[in-house]
């Protein structure tokens, strides 16, 4: 059997873990084991999609690999982050020299923030209950 050549990235954001593997094609995706025409369709929102598919874009790679993504945790926001994440280190073990292109766009940097946990006497995070003087 003939090995596949790939490429593997994982990208975190919030609680959201993606494992992205290119492979040498014509653009497909899937994404947890689903064809999809293109990101879009799973992400729904175009936004997330240009998010998630930026790194492909400034390197000029777009439709030159087939994504295979599994990505799971959080919800569709931190999920196009960390798909973003594991492209742009995916496309790193492809080709080095794209590193200074990537690095400029901030796209190898981990996002640090999460959600703030509830501390006990407060309704949230921050928010105090509401105060009566009377």
């Amino acid at each position: 059997m003939a090995e596949v050549i790939g490429y593997y990235g994982t990208g975190r954001r919030k609680t959201a873990v993606a494992r992205v593997y290119l492979r040498p094609g014509e653009g497909k995706v899937k994404v947890n084991g689903k064809e999809y025409e293109s990101l879009n369709d799973y992400f729904k929102n175009p936004a997330w999609t240009k998010h998630a598919i930026e790194p492909l874009e400034v390197t000029n790679t777009l439709g030159k690999f087939d994504l295979v993504i599994r990505v799971n945790g959080g919800g569709l926001s931190g999920q196009s982050g960390a798909v973003r994440l594991g492209i742009a280190r995916a496309l790193l073990q492809y080709d080095q020299k794209l590193r200074p292109v990537l690095k400029k766009y901030k796209m190898l940097t981990r996002d640090p923030r999460e959600v703030e946990r509830k501390k006990y006497g407060l309704k949230k995070a921050r928010r105090a209950p509401q105060f009566s003087k009377r």
